[in-house]
Protein backbone atom coordinates (compact mmCIF):
# COMPACT_ATOMS: atom_id res chain seq x y z
CA UNK A 1 0.00 0.00 0.00
CA UNK A 2 3.13 2.16 0.95
CA UNK A 3 4.47 1.51 -2.70
CA UNK A 4 1.13 1.97 -4.14
CA UNK A 5 0.78 5.64 -2.32
CA UNK A 6 4.50 6.48 -3.50
CA UNK A 7 3.38 6.12 -7.22
CA UNK A 8 0.16 8.49 -6.95
CA UNK A 9 1.75 11.21 -5.29
CA UNK A 10 4.80 10.76 -7.70
CA UNK A 11 2.15 10.77 -10.80
CA UNK A 12 0.40 13.84 -9.25
CA UNK A 13 2.40 16.20 -10.28
CA UNK A 14 3.08 15.50 -13.45
CA UNK A 15 -0.77 15.77 -13.79
CA UNK A 16 -0.43 20.12 -13.27
CA UNK A 17 2.78 20.30 -15.05
CA UNK A 18 1.05 18.78 -17.94
CA UNK A 19 -1.66 21.42 -17.56
CA UNK A 20 0.60 24.13 -19.58
CA UNK A 21 2.73 22.89 -22.44
CA UNK A 22 6.06 24.98 -22.04
CA UNK A 23 7.30 26.70 -25.78
CA UNK A 24 10.49 24.69 -25.87
CA UNK A 25 7.73 21.85 -26.62
CA UNK A 26 7.34 23.48 -30.00
CA UNK A 27 10.60 23.46 -31.11
CA UNK A 28 10.90 21.06 -33.75
CA UNK A 29 7.42 22.85 -35.56
CA UNK A 30 8.85 25.63 -35.49
CA UNK A 31 12.96 24.07 -36.86
CA UNK A 32 10.43 22.25 -39.73
CA UNK A 33 8.59 25.80 -40.49
CA UNK A 34 12.33 27.06 -40.76
CA UNK A 35 13.41 24.09 -42.51
CA UNK A 36 10.43 24.51 -44.97
CA UNK A 37 11.17 28.58 -45.83
CA UNK A 38 14.49 27.67 -47.20
CA UNK A 39 14.05 24.16 -49.37
CA UNK A 40 10.31 25.97 -50.47
CA UNK A 41 10.46 30.50 -50.13
CA UNK A 42 7.00 31.56 -48.96
CA UNK A 43 5.34 33.90 -50.86
CA UNK A 44 5.56 37.57 -50.59
CA UNK A 45 2.42 39.38 -49.63
CA UNK A 46 0.70 36.44 -48.45
CA UNK A 47 -2.18 35.50 -45.89
CA UNK A 48 -0.88 34.13 -42.85
CA UNK A 49 -2.58 31.85 -41.49
CA UNK A 50 -1.72 31.16 -38.02
CA UNK A 51 -3.02 29.26 -34.54
CA UNK A 52 -3.92 25.86 -33.35
CA UNK A 53 -4.55 22.50 -35.01
CA UNK A 54 -7.56 23.25 -37.27
CA UNK A 55 -5.33 25.75 -39.22
CA UNK A 56 -2.57 22.99 -39.29
CA UNK A 57 -5.22 20.09 -40.18
CA UNK A 58 -6.42 22.30 -43.35
CA UNK A 59 -4.45 20.74 -45.61
CA UNK A 60 -6.20 21.89 -48.35
CA UNK A 61 -6.01 25.42 -47.41
CA UNK A 62 -4.10 26.73 -50.54
CA UNK A 63 -6.57 24.82 -52.99
CA UNK A 64 -9.60 26.75 -51.03
CA UNK A 65 -7.88 30.05 -51.34
CA UNK A 66 -7.04 29.88 -54.83
CA UNK A 67 -7.38 33.35 -55.73
CA UNK A 68 -4.76 34.34 -52.70
CA UNK A 69 -1.63 33.36 -52.26
CA UNK A 70 -1.58 32.02 -48.53
CA UNK A 71 1.05 30.37 -45.48
CA UNK A 72 -0.32 28.02 -43.21
CA UNK A 73 1.49 27.99 -39.93
CA UNK A 74 -0.41 26.39 -37.77
CA UNK A 75 0.54 24.12 -34.60
CA UNK A 76 -1.62 21.69 -33.47
CA UNK A 77 -1.92 21.78 -29.42
CA UNK A 78 -1.23 25.16 -29.58
CA UNK A 79 -2.06 28.34 -27.45
CA UNK A 80 -2.66 31.84 -28.34
CA UNK A 81 0.60 32.35 -26.53
CA UNK A 82 2.73 29.79 -28.32
CA UNK A 83 2.09 32.21 -31.81
CA UNK A 84 3.18 35.21 -29.95
CA UNK A 85 5.92 33.84 -28.48
CA UNK A 86 7.13 32.32 -32.15
CA UNK A 87 6.09 35.31 -34.27
CA UNK A 88 9.49 36.07 -34.91
CA UNK A 89 9.64 32.79 -36.36
CA UNK A 90 6.41 32.43 -37.81
CA UNK A 91 5.06 35.57 -38.53
CA UNK A 92 7.88 38.69 -38.94
CA UNK A 93 9.80 36.72 -41.79
CA UNK A 94 6.41 36.64 -43.52
CA UNK A 95 5.39 40.37 -43.57
CA UNK A 96 2.25 38.95 -44.50
CA UNK A 97 -0.46 41.00 -46.39
CA UNK A 98 -3.28 39.90 -43.75
CA UNK A 99 -3.37 37.51 -40.71
CA UNK A 100 -6.24 35.03 -40.05
CA UNK A 101 -5.91 33.40 -36.62
CA UNK A 102 -7.75 30.64 -34.72
CA UNK A 103 -6.89 29.60 -31.58
CA UNK A 104 -8.82 29.78 -28.34
CA UNK A 105 -9.96 26.45 -27.42
CA UNK A 106 -6.76 24.83 -25.89
CA UNK A 107 -6.46 28.02 -23.67
CA UNK A 108 -9.69 27.24 -22.01
CA UNK A 109 -8.89 23.73 -22.26
CA UNK A 110 -5.25 24.34 -20.04
CA UNK A 111 -7.21 26.66 -17.58
CA UNK A 112 -7.15 30.27 -18.87
CA UNK A 113 -10.17 32.43 -17.79
CA UNK A 114 -12.05 34.09 -21.23
CA UNK A 115 -10.55 37.68 -20.03
CA UNK A 116 -7.28 35.92 -20.23
CA UNK A 117 -7.92 34.30 -23.97
CA UNK A 118 -8.73 38.20 -24.64
CA UNK A 119 -6.05 39.55 -22.98
CA UNK A 120 -3.37 36.91 -25.38
CA UNK A 121 -5.06 37.58 -28.47
CA UNK A 122 -4.49 41.44 -27.69
CA UNK A 123 -1.02 40.60 -26.85
CA UNK A 124 -0.78 38.88 -30.59
CA UNK A 125 -2.02 41.77 -31.97
CA UNK A 126 0.81 44.05 -30.51
CA UNK A 127 3.54 41.56 -31.28
CA UNK A 128 2.53 41.55 -34.77
CA UNK A 129 2.19 45.06 -35.41
CA UNK A 130 5.43 45.63 -33.63
CA UNK A 131 6.83 44.00 -37.11
CA UNK A 132 3.90 44.89 -39.54
CA UNK A 133 2.02 48.35 -38.34
CA UNK A 134 -1.36 48.31 -39.20
CA UNK A 135 -1.18 44.71 -40.79
CA UNK A 136 -5.05 43.31 -40.86
CA UNK A 137 -5.85 41.12 -38.61
CA UNK A 138 -8.74 38.71 -37.97
CA UNK A 139 -9.47 36.17 -35.39
CA UNK A 140 -12.14 33.56 -36.20
CA UNK A 141 -14.15 32.83 -33.28
CA UNK A 142 -13.15 29.57 -30.95
CA UNK A 143 -15.46 26.88 -32.80
CA UNK A 144 -18.26 24.71 -30.31
CA UNK A 145 -16.35 21.32 -30.55
CA UNK A 146 -18.51 18.50 -29.25
CA UNK A 147 -14.78 17.66 -27.60
CA UNK A 148 -15.34 20.69 -25.22
CA UNK A 149 -18.95 20.68 -24.82
CA UNK A 150 -18.47 21.08 -21.30
CA UNK A 151 -16.78 24.77 -22.09
CA UNK A 152 -19.42 26.19 -24.43
CA UNK A 153 -20.07 29.11 -21.60
CA UNK A 154 -16.40 30.19 -21.65
CA UNK A 155 -16.30 29.70 -25.22
CA UNK A 156 -19.19 31.90 -25.61
CA UNK A 157 -17.85 34.41 -23.18
CA UNK A 158 -14.34 34.08 -24.90
CA UNK A 159 -15.50 35.35 -28.16
CA UNK A 160 -17.75 38.15 -26.59
CA UNK A 161 -14.57 39.55 -25.38
CA UNK A 162 -12.90 38.98 -28.55
CA UNK A 163 -15.24 40.25 -30.39
CA UNK A 164 -15.19 43.79 -28.07
CA UNK A 165 -11.87 43.93 -28.47
CA UNK A 166 -11.74 43.89 -32.24
CA UNK A 167 -14.53 46.36 -32.33
CA UNK A 168 -11.84 49.16 -30.93
CA UNK A 169 -9.06 47.96 -32.99
CA UNK A 170 -8.34 49.35 -36.29
CA UNK A 171 -8.20 46.23 -39.07
CA UNK A 172 -8.53 43.75 -36.35
CA UNK A 173 -12.28 41.78 -37.38
CA UNK A 174 -13.74 39.22 -35.26
CA UNK A 175 -15.14 36.37 -37.82
CA UNK A 176 -18.19 34.17 -36.37
CA UNK A 177 -17.96 30.70 -37.29
CA UNK A 178 -19.20 29.43 -33.63
CA UNK A 179 -23.07 30.65 -34.68
CA UNK A 180 -23.30 28.69 -37.72
CA UNK A 181 -21.86 26.27 -36.38
CA UNK A 182 -24.29 25.23 -33.62
CA UNK A 183 -27.46 23.44 -33.76
CA UNK A 184 -31.21 24.69 -33.40
CA UNK A 185 -31.22 23.79 -29.82
CA UNK A 186 -28.06 26.08 -29.60
CA UNK A 187 -25.66 22.78 -28.95
CA UNK A 188 -22.48 21.67 -30.98
CA UNK A 189 -23.39 19.93 -33.49
CA UNK A 190 -21.80 16.23 -34.78
CA UNK A 191 -22.21 17.16 -38.52
CA UNK A 192 -19.21 19.92 -38.71
CA UNK A 193 -16.52 17.31 -36.84
CA UNK A 194 -14.66 13.92 -37.55
CA UNK A 195 -14.65 11.06 -35.23
CA UNK A 196 -12.60 12.88 -32.35
CA UNK A 197 -15.35 15.56 -32.04
CA UNK A 198 -12.67 18.15 -31.73
CA UNK A 199 -11.15 18.14 -35.28
CA UNK A 200 -13.34 19.29 -38.43
CA UNK A 201 -14.64 17.11 -41.36
CA UNK A 202 -14.55 18.70 -44.78
CA UNK A 203 -18.47 20.08 -44.31
CA UNK A 204 -16.80 22.12 -41.51
CA UNK A 205 -14.20 23.35 -43.47
CA UNK A 206 -16.42 24.31 -46.13
CA UNK A 207 -18.54 26.38 -43.75
CA UNK A 208 -15.66 28.21 -42.74
CA UNK A 209 -14.40 28.96 -46.09
CA UNK A 210 -17.86 31.07 -47.01
CA UNK A 211 -17.49 33.32 -43.85
CA UNK A 212 -13.16 33.78 -43.70
CA UNK A 213 -13.47 34.57 -47.84
CA UNK A 214 -14.77 37.84 -48.37
CA UNK A 215 -12.73 38.91 -45.48
CA UNK A 216 -9.58 37.65 -47.03
CA UNK A 217 -10.43 38.33 -50.34
CA UNK A 218 -10.89 42.33 -49.00
CA UNK A 219 -7.51 42.13 -47.51
CA UNK A 220 -5.25 39.71 -49.36
CA UNK A 221 -4.68 41.50 -52.73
Amino acid sequence: MKVLLSLLLAFVPCIACAAVTPHSYWEPAMAAFEASDRTNPPPQNAVLFIGSSSIEHWKSLAADFPELKVINRGFGGSVIGDSTYFADRIVAPYHPRAIVMYAGDNDLHEGLTPEQVRDEFAAFVQKARAVDPGVPIAFVSTKPSMAFKALLPQIKQSNALIRAYAATQKDVTYLDIFTPMLGADGQPQWKWFGPDGLHMNRTGYELWIGIIRPWADAHGH
